[in-house]
């Protein structure tokens, strides 16, 4: 069944069920909140633009958080990256543990980074992770393990259950 233009009713469904985590992964990837920004309307718009058809809510879900990946790449190939603004708090972090957490997260490589995000905060099992990033599930693995450790060791001291 061909499918027509999508209605803005269809539009504003898969936008408020999709925005914080197409923003989160944005951020985390891009760690500046333009950059975000444009990620963020670039990932709606293809979705606009393409109109796919889904198999699953899990096939959905896979797709937005690929595309949000392959919009990031973009954006590092086509220019040199700049300074980090600040994110504001109240968009997408709820408590001061998580904007500390997001701190130590910033401080990561960009592979572990993603990894993290993917596992913990998109709730994926490393084969998903490993389909979306185009990575062999053993390398998923190690990354998480590192970027585990790094974090581990960034964090030695820290108190997170006074919030």
């Amino acid at each position: 069944m061909h499918q027509s233009l999508r209605t803005n009713d269809d539009v504003d469904v898969i936008v408020e069920k999709y925005s914080k985590t197409v923003y989160r992964l944005a951020y985390a990837q891009t760690k500046n909140k333009n950059d975000a920004d444009d990620v963020f309307q670039e990932v709606f718009l293809r979705y606009i633009r393409k109109k796919p058809s889904f198999e699953s809510s899990e096939h959905e879900k896979a797709w937005f958080l690929r595309v949000t990946v392959n919009c990031c790449k973009n954006i590092w190939m086509s220019r040199k990256r700049g300074k980090s603004e600040q994110l504001d708090e109240n968009i997408a972090w709820e408590s001061e543990e998580e904007i500390r957490l997001d701190q130590y997260l910033n401080e990561l490589p960009k592979d572990y980074r993603t990894v993290i995000h993917l596992f913990y905060y998109e709730d994926l099992s490393t084969a998903e992770i490993s389909r979306i990033l185009d990575r062999k599930e053993s390398t998923v693995r190690v990354q998480l393990t590192r970027a585990r450790r790094l974090l581990r060791d960034m964090m030695e001291g820290e108190d997170f259950s006074d919030g």
